[in-house]
């Protein structure tokens, strides 16, 4: 199985992107049709704001046009948390029509941000090794997500800037992956839609693994997979397309030929090379969109 922690400090490169069964043609078929021509970007108010969650207060990122009502969209960050580059995604989220929450998933153990950036983190250090261990750990803990994903979207549903007669969207970077779909599983008549990008530790061998959360899910589901992530563990996007399958959840899942953490723009280089692609990420962007116009009707 594949840790998320690991994933940043492994990589490979391979291109394996395929769809099969109903259930992924007919999320492929849906996302076309939704993508449409493109608007103007929308001007953004950004506020930092505080959750009363169930484990304390969770310090957080909201971002919404500046009038109007919008579906809400709840961000999660990968292990580096909330920080520069997951803001610029809130705001680029939100200035296409949507109330955007990008909560510090760490806020049991710091406030964020914990790193200002990813960019020169050392991934082969044991001190950020030791570092992200515990902060990976206290979202990771059981039930914490799902207690956080009630506690998001009942904030969301308060804020005057959403439009709560329609469901909100949840997306997530590498172990955000995994927290995507524990949301969608939490609270299955108000999430809509959810997508993973190089989410890690979607398919374990525990019983507790994401997938086979896919029963309890109503959203529509898209996995991004990085290359990388699939050439060390080749079975995960069969398991993940057979567990949504047999649930008649819609799911689609893409292999990008792209390294692990290809769509954050302030990853560091992979042996001298850079792990963020533009072009793929740019493609997974409009995959994202076109995810949300479909299912968040």
């Amino acid at each position: 199985m594949i840790d998320p922690l690991d994933a940043f400090i492994r990589g490979a490169s391979s291109a394996d992107i395929s769809r099969r069964d109903f259930v992924a043609a007919s999320v492929a078929t849906g996302l076309v049709a939704a993508s449409g021509p493109a608007r103007a970007a929308l001007d953004v108010s950004s506020t930092d704001v505080t959750i009363k969650a169930a484990d304390g207060d969770c310090d957080a990122a909201f971002f919404a046009p500046s009038s109007g009502t919008w579906p809400g969209v709840i961000v999660w960050a990968d292990a580096f948390g909330l920080r520069p580059a997951m803001r610029d995604i809130g705001r680029r989220l939100a200035a296409e029509g949507y109330a955007v929450l990008v909560p510090n998933p760490f806020y049991r153990v710091a406030r964020a941000p914990v790193f200002e950036t990813a960019a020169n983190v050392d991934f082969q250090n044991p001190a950020t090794r030791a570092k992200l261990g515990p902060l990976m750990g206290s979202i990771g803990a059981a039930g914490a997500a799902e207690k956080d994903a009630i506690a998001y979207v009942a904030f969301l549903d308060a804020q005057p800037q959403v439009e709560k007669a329609r469901r909100i969207g949840t997306q997530g970077y590498c172990m955000g992956g995994a927290l995507v779909v524990r949301t969608a599983a939490a609270v299955p008549d108000r999430i809509g839609a959810g997508a993973s990008f190089h989410g890690g530790g979607l398919v374990t061998d525990k019983t507790d693994s994401p997938h086979l959360l896919a029963s309890r899910i109503r959203a529509r589901m898209y996995f991004a997979v990085a290359s990388s992530d699939d050439q060390r563990q080749p079975d995960a996007k069969d398991k993940l397309r057979e567990a949504f399958a047999q649930a008649r959840v819609p799911a689609e899942v893409e292999v990008y030929p792209a390294k692990h953490g290809w769509c954050v723009p302030d990853m560091p280089t992979d042996a001298g090379a850079p792990i963020y692609s533009a072009p793929e990420a740019e493609r997974a962007w409009g995959k994202l969109l076109a995810l949300y116009k479909g299912a968040l009707p």
